[in-house]
């Protein structure tokens, strides 16, 4: 090949590359948030050949047409959903006092629940023995058993729970697993074959295949941790099915919401819209939303979140929260990485006197992850945040508590991806008793933590602030 062959496709590729430049600094920046828009054009200056194949394929959080229209129908299984549950004369619809009234008003706009009273709920904190409830529950069942998990793993708990499953539906009772493809993808397989082989139904939500037209993007997830028995016990938290010491030498910390009564409902009709956008089955017979007493006298409701709704709600919910904070506010979550709004939220409560805690876990099960968060330490620290680092393992617990008041507990981290990428489901419970209970778990948590002061943050060597500022830089993107 000649030299002036050479010459030429040098300064071809060049113009390739300055040519993605400029388009993507056009592109980028709209509909996207400043966060985002940077992290992209941050990669694109670097790498603009691959930085282009990877927006093409995950650029936006959309799905696919098709999906967008069949969860136009699946909103409507929403809606009938809630229609029965609040038409139903034994679910209790409470006059609200006005320190909940606003926060329950945003959620149900947000995710078209209302909230409901009569709630039995426990938290379970206890990895082993809120599987082993769980199994308890499942070998009680009489009529139906709907679990969604992210992870399902088939290992000792995983057998566990498919061993109670295989039972259930040998007593006749229907059983349902919806799973996340990505996240469960070394075990899909040999899961779904050992559990349909003997009845119970199981389907992938959001496959990726690179040869079929209805395959998903890898960077949407359905990130929720359901489980409903007979439509009148539910679980949700952040416990997926998997041992707890999954990675060696890391344990999983974890908290479950252990429910009974009417909010229940809301949690299978969740599963029901999910269960519809990856098989097409309507799950909308009177046997799956029966009406009953109230168990309890707790209020609660359910937010659903994710690309498939038109607004983003958990990251709305948090910040509305943090704003609405008189006294303190109390953040659990093993991943934070947070926006613009929610950093300025947490900044403007500490400045109106509001003490803010974050507890967040020392070690991280994803180096780059772990690097952007270590990134917003020294920002918090400087606003008066009070930082507690977790160390007895992995604390995959996600939980918040506002004024010992307002409790939100589920899947949903305190990160872009969580607030923006994937589906998630999260409990916000009214309820000063609860509230105690939980404070309670978070005191036990700080206990095993250490608190982080900003002499010692400062101390950290460059190369490591270098890291962690370079990963913050394409932390929209994680």
């Amino acid at each position: 090949m000649s030299q002036d062959i050479i010459d030429s496709l040098a300064v071809g590729y060049v113009l390739v590359e300055w040519t993605i430049r400029v388009i993507m600094l056009i592109v980028v920046p709209l509909r996207r948030s400043p966060g985002a828009a940077r992290g992209w054009l941050f990669v694109t200056f670097f790498i603009p050949i691959p930085a282009l194949i990877v927006y093409l394929l995950i650029g936006r959080p959309t799905y696919p047409r098709w999906r967008r229209k069949r969860f136009e129908k699946a909103r409507q299984l929403l809606a009938n959903a809630t229609d029965e549950i609040s038409h139903s004369k034994f679910c209790s619809h409470p006059i609200l006092p006005e320190t909940y009234a606003p926060a329950a008003k945003l959620v149900q706009n947000l995710g078209q629940f209302p909230i409901l009273g009569g709630n039995r709920i426990d938290l379970l904190s206890d990895y082993d023995r809120t599987v082993d409830q769980l199994v308890s529950d499942i070998n009680g069942a009489n009529h139906h058993v709907h679990l969604l998990s992210y992870i399902f793993a088939n290992d000792r708990t995983g057998s566990k729970v498919i061993d109670a499953l295989i039972r259930a539906t040998e007593r006749g009772v229907e059983c349902r697993v919806l799973v996340d493809a990505l996240g469960s993808r070394r075990w899909a397989r040999t899961i779904r074959n050992r559990l349909t082989s003997e009845g119970v139904q199981v389907a992938r939500a959001l496959p990726v295949t690179f040869l079929r037209r209805r395959s998903a993007r890898a960077d949407l997830r359905n990130h929720r941790k359901i489980a409903i028995i007979d439509a009148s016990i539910g679980y949700i938290g952040s416990q997926n099915i998997i041992d707890a010491e999954y990675a060696p030498g890391l344990f999983n910390r974890e908290l479950v919401v252990h429910v009974a009564g009417p909010v229940v409902l809301e949690m299978q009709a969740v599963f029901a819209a999910d269960w519809y956008l990856e098989t097409g089955q309507v799950l909308d017979d009177a046997t799956y939303f029966p009406h009953r007493h109230g168990k309890g006298s707790i209020m609660a409701q359910l937010l659903p979140s994710g690309p498939d709704f038109p607004v983003t709600g958990a990251g709305r919910l948090v910040v509305a929260l943090i704003y609405s904070a008189r006294q303190r506010i109390v953040i659990t979550t093993p991943y934070f990485i947070p926006d613009v709004a929610l950093v300025e939220a947490l900044e403007t409560a500490v400045l109106r006197g509001v003490e803010v805690n974050l507890i967040l876990s020392r070690v991280s099960d994803n180096i780059l992850v772990g690097l952007a968060q270590r990134s917003y330490y020294d920002q918090m620290l400087r606003a008066g945040i009070t930082i507690y680092l977790y160390g007895d393992g992995l604390l995959h617990a996600k939980h918040i508590m506002v004024d010992d008041l307002i409790c939100v507990v589920g899947s949903t981290n305190i990160d872009i991806r969580s607030f923006q990428l994937n589906a998630e489901a999260s409990l916000i419970i009214y309820d000063e008793k609860l509230a105690r209970m939980l404070a309670a778990e978070q005191s036990k948590n700080i206990a095993s933590s250490e608190r982080l002061s900003q002499e010692v943050w400062n101390q950290r060597a460059v190369p490591v602030k270098l890291a962690q500022n370079i990963a913050r830089l394409v932390s929209p993107l994680l």
